[in-house]
């Protein structure tokens, strides 16, 4: 996928720490929310994922701050598939301002888990690819 899918989302002053700028925590409500709206947009919707017994499991989170938000300020955070093998899926997320500059940086490990037997699935890309209306939005390879 060329251009990763994004999502812009404008600070609100309640989500501001001591010092002025976007408390930590809300970075990370920031990129589950863009998590969410990716694979909507792929099709993967909550209702889809339901259905098929299954529920997308976030793994492992490293962050990497790189530029202070402060209320009122845009951002742009993107989500791309960007590699992992067997079980796992590895998703990248960056933050930034709508004139490009680096706010933040996610490297997210994720998986797509069985809600019966509590298990990962063994492909969770071809899973995915199965179920989304639309697979080319996730950008993984066929």
């Amino acid at each position: 996928m060329e251009t990763p899918f994004s999502v812009r989302i404008r600070t609100r002053g309640y989500e501001l720490d001591q010092q002025g700028h976007l408390n930590q925590a809300v970075y990370t409500q920031y990129a589950e929310h863009a998590r969410w709206r990716f694979l909507d947009a792929a099709g993967l919707t909550p209702e889809v994922l339901r259905a098929a017994g299954l529920g997308p499991a976030l793994l492992k989170c490293a962050i990497r701050y790189q530029r202070e938000l402060r209320g009122g300020d845009e951002v742009d955070v993107t989500c791309a598939l960007t590699g992992g093998k067997g079980r796992l899926v590895e998703l990248t997320q960056h933050f930034r301002t709508p004139d490009g500059v680096a706010v933040a940086r996610f490297e997210n490990v994720i998986g797509l888990l069985d809600l019966t037997t509590r298990r990962l699935v063994a492909d969770p890309r071809a899973t995915m690819r199965q179920l989304a209306k639309q697979p080319d939005l996730l950008g993984l390879d066929g």
